[in-house]
Parts: structure tokens; sequence; C-alpha cells
């Protein structure tokens, strides 16, 4: 476990500093995982030494904000499958000041997913301190502004990330949001100005705009300033107006709280 130790002292300084090396750091985690391996500690089953138990639960921890910083998604489920042990299981041990943020993560995740049942049971399953968190309060408000349609609070939530990883989330969020708002766009109207289109997708310029317009096989007409929406198959024309009409409200609520 001495090696361990040492191997973790070095990951947590370098991953500690302002422009941390990642490929030193998943380079030093992958040893450190094979490490806890062989020490029964990446998986643990009975009663071990609690300082052994804190160290492991520490270079997951440091794992699962590597996985973030990198963009690695399926790592970050795999490390807080693993830590899940520790935070359960090992509860007597030390509270973990990274805990929260890292099952905040966990929350928003889920969020990304569209897996509300499963936001819903992770919640309930934390303590009624959990709720005091900022780290959970965030996920929280995330999910409720979801449910209300106040598409506009969830892109205000990027700034008021608690946490720089956060933030990597909420604009895959946001992505799916826009791409739910793109089919709504693509059902209710015929062509949008781009400054409307823009606003509605909570785009500030008008290159990204461009770009998602393309990967929508949208027509985009810089002369007039507008965009025409791909026509659909015949069987998509008949659609229910309360869905025109639902599609209409969600776009008169986000201009107001645009404005």
């Amino acid at each position: 476990m001495s090696s361990l130790k040492t191997q973790y002292t070095d990951l947590k300084a370098s991953f500690a500093t302002a422009s941390p090396d990642l490929k030193k750091c998943g380079t030093l985690l992958s040893q450190l995982k094979l490490g806890l391996i062989q020490a029964g500690l990446l998986l643990p089953q009975g009663d071990l030494n609690a300082n052994d138990l804190v160290v492991a639960r520490e270079i997951l921890e440091i794992g699962a904000f590597w996985s973030i910083r990198t963009q690695d998604v399926p790592s970050f489920d795999r490390y807080f499958s693993q830590l899940q042990t520790f935070y359960t299981d090992y509860a007597h041990l030390p509270p973990s000041q990274h805990e929260y943020p890292i099952r905040g993560l966990h929350l928003i995740r889920l969020l990304t997913q569209n897996r509300i049942a499963d936001f819903h049971t992770a919640l309930e399953s934390l303590g009624a301190a959990a709720a005091d968190s900022p780290y959970i309060a965030h996920p929280v408000n995330l999910e409720r502004w979801l449910m209300e349609g106040s598409y506009a609070k969830v892109w205000g939530a990027r700034a008021e990330a608690p946490a720089a990883e956060y933030g990597y989330f909420v604009d895959s969020l946001m992505g799916t949001i826009r791409n739910e708002i793109a089919s709504c766009e693509e059902t209710a109207y015929e062509s949008l100005p781009l400054k409307d289109a823009a606003t509605l997708l909570f785009f500030t310029s008008q290159s990204e705009l461009l770009v998602f317009a393309q990967a929508r096989g949208w027509q985009v007409n810089l002369t007039a300033g507008s965009i025409t929406f791909a026509k659909k198959g015949e069987e998509t024309m008949d659609i229910p107006k309360e869905r025109i009409i639902a599609s209409s409200l969600l776009y008169a609520r986000e201009l107001e709280q645009i404005v």
C-alpha cells in the first residue's frame, strides 16, 4: 500500500494544479487502479484498513473528475459505480468533501439521459442533509426547470454551476433541449427569421446556429435572413392541433423569459 500512497500523492499534486496534465493523470490513474485491484480495494469487501479505504476512495474521486475533464462520460459512469461501495457500504469512513459534488454530477448525468425516474430514486437515497448542499440543489433545480419547460433558466444555470465539471453536463443537457425545440420548430413552422431561431435555440452567435442548421438539414438564406425547415414526408403532415398549440406556447414562454 505504500507504493499506492506514493503514486496517489503524485496524482493528487498533478491534478490540483491550475492546468493539470490530463494525460499524465490518466496514466497515473491506470497504474493506481491496477494497484487497487491487487490490494483488494477497487471493489472492497469486508473489514479493511480505514486509511487504505480513504486513499482508494480519493483516487476514484479524482478519476471521476478527470473523466469529466477529458469528456469521457462512460469512464465517469464506471468511476461513480465503483465509488458507490465506498459511499454506502463504508459510510463509517470520514466524510468525503467530494461525495456531494460527484453525486450531483451523477444526477445531472441522469438528466442528460432523460432518466427521470432514476434521478428521483438516486435523490431519495441521499440523506436529508444533502438538500442543503449546493451540489445537490443545482441538479434539483435543473430537473424542476426542465419539467416546467423553463429552458431559459437551464441555460442561465451554466453560469451558476457550483463546480467547473458541472458545465460539461449542462452543455450536454442544452444539446438535448435544442434538439427537442428544433423538432417542435420543424413541426410548427415552415420557416423562421435567423434571429428568432437563434433566440429560441439559445445560440449566442450566428455561426453556431448555421452549424446546427446544417446538421438538421435546414435551408439557410443569409440574404433574406431566414431558415426554411426540411420538408417531412406525407405521414407527418397530419399533425394534431394540440401539439402545434403546445409548441407555440413553449416558444412564447421562452421569449418572455429571455426578454
